[in-house]
């Protein structure tokens, strides 16, 4: 009996020896390892190329170079902190509005890999590890067909802002079409922003009267080029960072023979952004067709009442001043173009711009549908004055008969010793305005 008993316990021992042993049981998994830190050469470096060469070059409007190594890892906690503000890179608009292309903006994985980068040591890592990256491009339209340049060089003389406006020759002899445009800064330390303004023959000896009136190479004009209250159609705009663009395919803006273009260049000379001066010779490249399939018009967009009447008023010691204005720009259509456009026909938003002075805080740009529903064409939630430009949307939209756009500006006027402000063209009043390219 003992035998059995002993027996029955020896093959009880067995099998659950065999069960805790089934080689069908899956292993215990093994550790994850933990990732490599990012290198500069791996992962940073394409990153800062992509995003931030265009203002970081040796003598470029960036405080600082960052196309090296070495360069970026003297600047490490500063790349870190503008990154994690969302300082840096400059992109105004809020991307719950809507998409735009050539975005700068990082994500926020592209925040946390730069972050990490600095926090891990800023690793150079191997130069064979580099993804390929295209070059940065020199220019972002397909071809140059026209080059106009400023007719001599140019030196600021106010500080820390100057505007300037240059009047251009235009050489054709017949109607031409803009499909491209490109702004070549001559200083980048100090040029700001570019916009290519249209004098139209008829207002030709009015921009030369203004040319004339100032000493020295063309004239000041803060806000705009001084044509019918600043109200000029806009040929191209250029700022940091930006290599310019073709034109959405088959549009272009419409030019006569006997026009001139007139070149705004922003100056700004602050030491705490550049500490840069010297001289400048901007220049401005297009291309240009014979003919297009639908001709745009870019429009510039505000209460008249605003700029006729200073019905802007934005009162002093106010942290929060708001002033906004809706209309129907269909139903107008063939008077803000000249008669380009015929009035009660859909248009065609392509790219959108804001543009406001030092006091502004937010602005927002927006279709107020007939139904009642709004579409978010561009929202700045945090306006910076020295960061504007125009936008191209991913997916252009259809403005219908019976909408409106709708522009709503935010000012603080709260600073100590402040005064009640109003619509003008220097940097010490204000502006609400809305632009956009269009075509019908």
């Amino acid at each position: 009996m003992r035998a059995m008993l002993a027996a029955r316990a020896l093959l009880v021992a067995v099998v659950l020896t065999s069960c805790d042993e089934d080689p069908r049981s899956p292993p215990e998994p093994e550790p994850t390892p933990e990732p490599a830190p990012p290198s500069w050469h791996a992962n940073v470096g394409p990153l800062v190329q992509q995003k931030c060469s265009g203002c970081h070059v040796e003598g470029g409007i960036g405080h600082f170079a960052l196309k090296t190594y070495a360069q970026a890892y003297a600047q490490r906690d500063a790349i870190k902190a503008a990154v994690q503000s969302r300082h840096m890179p400059p992109w105004p608009p809020s991307n719950d509005c809507a998409r735009y292309l050539d975005d700068r903006s990082l994500s926020d994985e592209q925040v946390a890999l730069i972050s990490r980068w600095v926090d891990e040591g800023a690793i150079e890592g191997n130069p064979a590890d580099a993804p390929a990256v295209p070059p940065a491009p020199i220019g972002g339209i397909s071809r140059v067909d026209q080059t106009l340049k400023m007719p001599t060089q140019y030196t600021p003389q106010q500080r820390p802002d100057d505007y300037r406006c240059f009047l251009l020759d235009w050489p054709y002899t017949d109607t031409q079409y803009v499909t491209g445009f490109r702004a070549n800064p001559g200083n980048m330390g100090i040029v700001h922003h570019v916009i290519a303004f249209l004098a139209e023959p008829h207002q030709v000896a009015e921009a030369q009267a203004l040319d004339d009136r100032e000493p020295g190479p063309g004239y000041t004009c803060f806000g705009g080029p001084g044509l019918n209250g600043g109200q000029a159609a806009w040929l191209g705009s250029w700022a940091p960072g930006g290599p310019g663009q073709d034109y959405p395919a088959g549009t272009g803006l419409r030019v006569a023979a006997g026009s001139k273009v007139i070149l705004q260049v922003h100056y700004n000379t602050h030491p705490s952004l550049h500490g840069q001066t010297g001289p400048d010779l901007t220049s401005v490249s297009f291309k240009v067709d014979a003919s297009v399939d639908k001709v745009a018009f870019v429009q510039p967009w505000t209460n008249p009442d605003w700029v006729n009447q200073k019905l802007m008023n934005i009162p002093a010691g106010q942290a929060d001043v708001v002033h906004s204005w809706a209309y129907e720009p269909t139903s107008i259509a063939d008077q803000l173009t000249g008669g380009l456009f015929q009035k009660d026909k859909p248009l065609t938003v392509h790219s959108v711009a804001l543009h406001m002075h030092t006091l502004g805080t937010s602005t927002r740009l927006d279709i107020q549908r007939g139904s009642g529903e709004r579409e978010c064409l561009l929202d700045i939630p945090r306006w910076d004055f020295h960061w504007q430009a125009s936008y191209l949307l991913e997916q252009s939209r259809v403005v219908n008969p019976g909408d409106s756009i709708r522009l709503e500006c935010h000012w603080n006027n709260s600073a100590p010793g402040a005064t009640e402000v109003n619509w003008g063209e220097g940097t010490g009043d204000e502006m609400c305005l809305g632009l956009f390219y269009m075509t019908q």
